[in-house]
């Protein structure tokens, strides 16, 4: 009986690692929706980076904003950031940055270098924030209402395409809601 057994071991090994493969590619990060939809932000204080005002989860009511986590050492971020300058520059939405995981002074020069499209930074160098709001890696986006209430998650880059299909529709839906 124990021969057989460990002869089978081998096949319930391959089905137990295919069946974990066909989970994971199930789960795409970039479409899990975040556990904070509908649910008022974590409570946060951060500093500002070398230069800026910080953040807190006081500065995130009375309008609608785009939090946009980004770190100086994501290729991603790179990709996104004259997106958020775009949109910035349009100055009907409020974009606010949390620096997940990065060297404040590192962070600092790389938006002096490209530019700062966020109206506030908060340096989040433990990523303790970014854990409370569920970030799994960067860049990732929120969409927070006015009363302060997470909206909108968007894991990887923003792009045009995204901005169209997606937030568009719903900050006009935010916008004329009371």
């Amino acid at each position: 009986m124990k021969s057989r057994l460990s002869s089978l071991a081998p096949l319930i090994a391959f089905f137990i690692v295919m069946g974990a493969l066909a989970f994971s590619l199930t789960n795409d990060p970039q479409h899990m929706p975040s556990t904070l939809i509908d649910k008022t932000t974590p409570t946060f204080e951060l500093a500002g980076l070398e230069d800026g005002n910080g953040l807190s989860s006081e500065n995130l009511r009375g309008d609608i904003f785009l939090l946009n986590v980004f770190a100086s050492w994501c290729p991603a971020c790179r990709l996104e950031h004259s997106f958020f300058m775009r949109i910035a520059e349009r100055r009907d939405i409020k974009v606010v940055g949390l620096d997940w995981k990065d060297d404040r002074e590192k962070a600092s020069r790389w938006l002096e270098e490209h530019r700062n499209p966020y109206a506030r930074v908060g340096a989040d160098e433990s990523g303790r924030v970014g854990i409370d709001f569920g970030v799994t890696g960067v860049p990732e986006t929120f969409v927070i209402d006015s009363s302060g209430r997470v909206r909108y998650r968007h894991a990887g880059p923003l792009t045009e395409e995204v901005w169209r299909e997606t937030f568009e529709p719903l900050l006009t839906h935010l916008r004329g809601s009371p």
